[in-house]
């Protein structure tokens, strides 16, 4: 990676952070680009470089934060189609728990209001497109009636969401590690079940 490219990296880096924390404190309809330069110590020629205006920033942040968790949580995790190493799996989660952890105050906005649909649908998007193997697999019945598969991401999803949501605003009651432990077994006599997944100790 080239110098300019890590100026670019840095500088986005400081206005997202700048951006999260006038959020938290002002609300995002009275930040003003001003604002986000002088927290960010930046001029508004060097912002209106990487930006277009303050929603651009909102657009794009998302992306920056979840992009890499998005990354740790496309690993190929399954053996045999339908076989999970118990240990992967708790690694992986852990991982995921302490990347939100380290994004905090990202997260806490983005479980809140409007901001939970955008974060919704880009979990969503992201079990499509990256597990669509097990999804493909899927016939589950219940009284001759097939359940969509939308149906069942959504529900994965939302008790992930839930879950974050209750981790947030607990400060961290659970480490990372019992997180993981914590959603393997809610998913290992649920979800994972019905999906005709096994997890292997």
């Amino acid at each position: 990676m080239s110098k300019q490219d890590l100026r670019i990296i840095r500088t986005k880096t400081m206005i997202f952070n700048a951006f999260i924390d006038l959020i938290e404190k002002k609300g995002f309809d009275n930040i003003t680009i001003q604002d986000i330069a002088d927290k960010a110590m930046i001029n508004r020629s060097t912002f209106y470089a990487h930006f277009k205006d303050k929603q651009d920033v909102y657009e794009q942040i998302f992306s920056f934060i979840l992009n890499p968790l998005f990354k740790k949580l496309e690993q190929d995790i399954l053996e045999d189609g339908s076989i999970i190493q118990k240990q992967k799996l708790v690694e992986l989660l852990t991982t995921a728990f302490l990347m939100i952890k380290e994004n905090k105050k990202f997260y806490l906005i983005a479980t809140e209001g409007r901001n939970n649909l955008i974060l919704t649908d880009a979990f969503s998007d992201f079990l499509r497109n990256h597990y669509t193997k097990i999804f493909a697999k899927l016939r589950i019945e219940e009284d001759d009636i097939v359940m969509p598969t939308d149906f069942i991401i959504s529900y994965m999803i939302s008790t992930f969401m839930g879950t974050i949501h209750w981790w947030l605003h607990s400060d961290f009651k659970l480490p990372p590690e019992h997180m993981a432990h914590l959603i393997i077994k809610l998913l290992h006599n649920g979800n994972l079940t019905v999906l005709g997944v096994k997890v292997k100790k």
